[in-house]
């Protein structure tokens, strides 16, 4: 199994989604190279939702042959992904790989620099954008975000999320890169969310950035540094 329990996350330790990921954190990888590795981790990511969390059912299979039976997955219809912008559009291209189908949402949300981070380690959040399809009781609901470091952000994109969504199958959180911190600030405030992560890293720095970490993936990616 490559989704791990851990206190307040899952932890996706598939060798290709850990291998990506240490290319993604080296400083030496340049633009292209580190956008087609967050589509890359995206995949990986869901595949491996699909393959712990998902259910299969049987279904008769005509072959060229004979009559069999097969197994497919449920649900792959009914599956609603997040894009918190920017730094998730290609994370999110990576997810629409294994979820094609997928139903997908825009939420434009951005911590404020310039306030700097509070005492108990939050920041002012400004949301500029919102726009969700609906989402239904059979729903599985993916929030991707590739760096969960304070959790200020994800809090406030799940507050979004649960005012449009009265029912859902499951809710996940899904990031590449996360601080301990801001795991349990999101575990706190919405217990009821999934957290999956390919790595937990050590610390945040007093900026708020994650350490290790890879650095601000939005300016890595889109080249904005």
């Amino acid at each position: 199994m490559t989704i791990e329990d851990r206190d307040d996350a899952h932890l996706i330790t598939h060798a290709l989604a850990t291998d990506t990921l240490s290319r993604l954190r080296d400083v030496e990888t340049e633009q292209v190279a580190f956008r087609k590795g967050l589509v890359k981790l995206g995949r990986i990511c869901g595949y491996e939702i699909i393959d712990g969390a998902m259910e299969t059912e049987y279904v008769p299979v005509e072959t060229p042959l004979a009559e069999t039976t097969g197994e497919r997955v449920k649900g792959l219809d009914d599956v609603v992904i997040i894009n918190v912008l920017r730094a998730a559009t290609p994370f999110v291209e990576g997810l629409l790989k294994a979820f094609p189908r997928a139903k997908q949402g825009v939420i434009s949300a951005g911590r404020d620099e310039e306030a700097g981070m509070t005492a108990d380690g939050e920041f002012p959040i400004t949301i500029d954008y919102v726009k969700l399809p609906e989402i239904r009781p059979e729903d599985t609901v993916i929030v991707a975000d590739p760096m969960l470091a304070t959790g200020s952000t994800m809090v406030a994109v799940l507050d979004h999320v649960l005012d449009e969504a009265d029912e859902f199958e499951d809710l996940f959180v899904l990031s590449a890169v996360s601080a301990p911190a801001g795991l349990v600030r999101v575990s706190e405030a919405v217990p009821e969310a999934d957290l999956l992560t390919v790595a937990i890293d050590d610390r945040l720095d007093d900026d708020g950035f994650i350490v290790p970490g890879l650095g601000d993936a939005g300016d890595r990616a889109f080249r904005t540094v």
